[in-house]
C-alpha cells in the first residue's frame, strides 16, 4: 500500500509545461509589472516636460480662432462696411514672453531635474521588478529540489523499513524497529505533499510573473558556489552613492525643488511679453473683406495679488527643505543600507559553503550508521536521526543556495548594476 501510496504521490513530468530561463523570465516580467510601466510612463511624461521647456525659449505660443454668427435682423458688419446677418471671423495670435525673471530658465532646470529623477524611478523599479521575478524564479527551482530531496528521504524510509521489516522476521530486531519506520515512511511523504504543493503554487507564480495563465517551470542554474564580491565594501558605498538609483533620485528631486523655488521667487520681477495678431473679418469663410494685423509688447509687473504669490513661494521653499532632508537621510543611510546587503550576501556564501560540508557529513553519517544498524551495532533511533539530519542538511543546502543569489539581486537593486555576468542583461 505505501509502495502504491509512493507512486500515486509522482509529480507529473514537467515537459509539457511551458519553460523559461532567467533572462526571458526577467525581459517578459519587465514588460508586465505595472509599477514598472508606470514608471516608463513617467519618463516619457517628463521627457516631453524637458521639450516643452526647451522650445518656450524659441518658439511663441500660436492659437488659431474662428467665429461665425448669424443674426435675426440685419446688422453693420465691420468687415463688409455694410448691412448683413451673418459674420464671420477668423483671427491668429503669437505670443512669447521676452523677460520672465529667470522663469524661462528654472522651468528648464526643474524639468530636466524631472526627467533625472523620472528616468532613476524607472532604473528602481526594474531592479524591483527583477528581485520579485528572480525571488519567484528560484522559488521553483528551489521547490524543484526540495521535492526531490523529499522523494529521496521517502525512497531511504521506504528500504529501510523493508530492512526492519526482515530483520524483525529473523528475530534479530523488535517489533517496534519497523514501526519507527513506518512512521519516518508516513513523515516523509507527509514532507513530499508539502513540497509538491509549494512547486505547484510557486510555478504558477512564475507563470504570473512572465504573463502566462498556468504553470512555468525554470530552466536549471548552475549550483557552483557564489563568488565573492569583485569590490570592498567602502567602494560598494560609494557605487551606490553614485549611481544607486535610489539616491540619484533623491538628489534629482531635491534639483528640481529647488529649481521650482528659485522659478517662484521670479515672480516679483517684471514681466515683459511680445503678441503679434491677425484678424480678418468678412460675412463668409474664409474671411478676407478686411484684415488687421497688430503688434503689442506688453510689460506688467506684480505688486500684490492677495497673497497668492507668498503662499506659492513659501510652499516651494517647503518642499525643497523636504527634498533635501530626503536627500541627506537617504545619504546617511547609505552606509548601513548597503553594508547589510554587502554582509547580507558574504553571510549568505559562507551558510552555503557550510551547508555543502554539512551534506557530506550527513551523508558520510547515514551511509555508517545504516551499515551498523544491518549488523546490528547500532539502534533504531541512531539511523533514524542520521536518516532525518541527511534530509535536514539537503535542505538547508538548497534554501541556501537561492538565499545566496536573492541577497546578490538586493545588493545589485541598491548600487544599480550587475555585478556578475550571469545573462540577465
Amino acid at each position: 500500500m505505501t509502495g502504491a501510496l509512493l507512486l500515486a504521490l509522482q509529480i507529473v513530468a514537467i515537459d509539457s509545461l511551458p519553460v523559461v530561463s532567467l533572462a526571458e523570465a526577467l525581459d517578459r516580467s519587465a514588460r508586465l509589472d505595472p509599477n514598472y510601466v508606470t514608471a516608463l510612463g513617467r519618463v516619457q511624461t517628463a521627457e516631453w516636460g524637458r521639450r516643452a521647456a526647451l522650445v518656450t525659449f524659441l518658439v511663441p505660443a500660436i492659437s488659431l480662432q474662428t467665429d461665425w454668427t448669424r443674426a435675426s435682423e440685419p446688422f453693420f458688419n465691420i468687415g463688409t462696411g455694410s448691412l448683413a446677418t451673418t459674420s464671420v471671423s477668423a483671427r491668429i495670435d503669437a505670443r512669447i514672453d521676452l523677460f520672465t525673471g529667470g522663469q524661462k530658465i528654472f522651468g528648464y532646470r526643474q524639468a530636466d531635474a524631472l526627467l533625472d529623477a523620472a528616468r532613476a524611478g524607472e532604473l528602481a523599479a526594474r531592479f524591483a521588478t527583477a528581485l520579485q521575478t528572480e525571488s519567484d524564479y528560484y522559488a521553483v527551482l528551489a521547490e524543484e529540489e526540495l521535492t526531490r530531496t523529499a522523494r529521496a528521504r521517502v525512497a531511504r524510509a521506504q528500504e529501510q523499513f523493508e530492512v526492519a521489516r526482515a530483520r524483525v522476521r529473523t528475530g534479530a530486531a523488535v517489533q517496534t524497529d519497523s514501526l519507527q519506520l513506518s512512521l519516518e515512511v508516513s513523515r516523509a511523504l507527509v514532507t513530499l505533499l508539502r513540497e509538491e504543493s509549494a512547486l505547484r503554487v510557486a510555478r504558477l507564480q512564475l507563470g504570473r510573473r512572465v504573463g502566462v495563465t498556468g504553470p512555468v517551470a525554470a530552466a536549471p542554474l548552475d549550483t557552483a558556489l557564489a563568488a565573492s564580491l569583485p569590490f570592498p565594501l567602502a567602494e560598494a558605498v560609494r557605487r551606490a552613492l553614485a549611481q544607486g538609483p535610489e539616491y540619484r533620485q533623491a538628489r534629482a528631486t531635491e534639483r528640481a525643488a529647488q529649481a521650482a523655488f528659485n522659478g517662484r521667487k521670479s515672480a516679483y520681477l517684471p514681466r515683459a511679453t511680445l503678441s503679434a495678431q491677425s484678424i480678418a473679418f468678412d460675412d463668409r469663410f474664409f474671411p478676407e473683406a478686411l484684415k488687421r494685423n497688430l503688434l503689442t509688447v506688453t510689460v506688467s509687473l506684480p505688486l500684490w495679488d492677495n497673497g497668492n504669490r507668498e503662499i506659492a513661494l513659501t510652499q516651494a521653499r517647503a518642499n525643497r527643505d523636504v527634498a533635501r532632508a530626503l536627500r541627506t537621510d537617504f545619504e546617511r543611510a547609505a552606509q548601513r543600507d548597503v553594508g547589510a546587503a554587502y554582509d547580507a550576501y558574504e553571510t549568505a556564501r559562507a551558510a552555503a559553503a557550510l551547508a555543502t560540508d554539512a551534506v557530506v557529513v550527513a551523508r558520510e553519517n547515514f551511509r555508517i550508521q545504516q551499515t551498523r544498524y544491518r549488523s546490528g551495532a547500532t539502534t533504531i533511533l541512531d539511523l533514524l536521526d542520521a536518516q532525518v539530519n541527511l534530509s535536514d542538511a539537503e535542505t538547508a543546502l538548497v534554501q541556501a543556495r537561492y538565499v545566496t543569489r536573492l541577497a546578490l539581486a538586493a545588493l545589485e537593486a541598491i548600487l544599480g548594476e550587475r555585478l556578475f555576468n550571469r545573462n540577465l542583461e
